[in-house]
């Protein structure tokens, strides 16, 4: 998928599978995008895939339940 469409996966699994908000989920997305933590995403097609787009939601969420301003990579 390209980087645009991984970027809407990972924003709906966040939206369906933690119950956030769609704005609110756009939102952590693009706070995520801004702190580079898709720039490998971008730079190698292979970590776009549907189970990576699983676990970058995951991490992406509870990074902000957590309160963290950057999730962990």
């Amino acid at each position: 998928m390209t980087y645009e469409e991984y970027l809407d996966e990972v924003t709906t699994l966040i939206f369906e599978k933690y119950g956030v908000a769609e704005a609110a989920a756009v939102k952590l997305v693009v706070n995520a995008q801004d702190e580079e933590f898709f720039v490998k995403h971008d730079e190698d097609k292979k970590l776009r895939t549907i189970d990576q787009a699983h676990k970058d939601a995951k991490t992406i969420y509870e990074a902000a339940q957590s309160g963290k301003q950057k999730p962990a990579r």
